[in-house]
């Protein structure tokens, strides 16, 4: 039977990705984006049932990166990448079709804001513990989804 740290670890590493020795956090973000693509192309999800996905997440993801964090005692630890996987998921949700010019645009967005961190989101990493490492992410994904959404609304995709 795994162990409570060996769920947070597989959790917050989103099952290994973040271990990725070049940009484990591009490398977690392609996870996410490829799941919901996959989601999306063999069940039908409309956009917005991944803003339900990433809050669903969102909780577990807190926990598992809070415990990772306070067990290898780093602040907010490059490999824990569950932050990734929420806040693409969040993007995504902005779209008013699904296609590749969304995927692609919610893609760069968020990892757009999830480098830049535009206020509030360098705020939100201040929080402490998981809640942090996963709130400006969360932040982040809101702002891609708010571009992404304005762009379909514009008829830009």
């Amino acid at each position: 039977m795994p162990t409570r740290s060996s769920v947070a670890w597989a959790i917050a590493t989103w099952f290994g990705c973040g271990l990725s020795p070049v940009a484990p956090g591009t490398v977690g973000t392609a996870a996410a984006l490829g799941i919901a693509i996959l989601i999306e192309h063999y069940a039908g999800w409309p956009p917005a049932a991944f803003a339900a996905l990433a809050l669903a997440i969102s909780a577990p993801g807190i926990w598992a990166a809070g415990e990772t964090a306070r067990q290898s005692k780093i602040h907010d630890p490059g490999f824990v990448v569950v932050d990734e996987v929420v806040g693409q998921w969040l993007a995504l949700a902005g779209a008013r079709a699904l296609n590749w010019k969304t995927y692609l645009a919610a893609f760069l967005l968020f990892r757009l804001f999830d480098i830049w961190k535009p206020p509030p989101v360098r705020q939100l990493e201040a929080l402490p513990g998981g809640v942090g490492i996963v709130a400006d992410d969360l932040m982040a994904g809101l702002y891609a989804a708010l571009v992404v959404f304005l762009a379909g609304y514009f008829r830009l995709y």
